[in-house]
């Protein structure tokens, strides 16, 4: 069996995935690509609850008036 018989896997549950559900995640840094999964559409729910989670501001952050400058 050659490696284009074998079905592409979930990079986080290791499943096997179907192409039309399949997402695929790239994390960039000053254009550079860093990092990309491709993921079942579960492990993308998970990841976007885990993104949502962890993107919030605390209360800390939101009373520093920290900025986000954008160029």
């Amino acid at each position: 069996m050659s490696d284009e018989d074998e079905p592409e896997l979930c990079d986080d549950c290791q499943e096997p995935l179907q192409d039309a559900l399949a997402r695929t995640v790239r994390l960039t840094v000053d254009r550079s690509q860093i990092d990309s999964q491709r993921l079942c559409p579960e492990c993308f729910a998970d990841w976007i609850d885990r993104y949502e989670n962890e993107m919030q501001p605390t209360h800390e952050s939101e009373n520093e008036g920290s900025e986000i400058i954008v160029d």
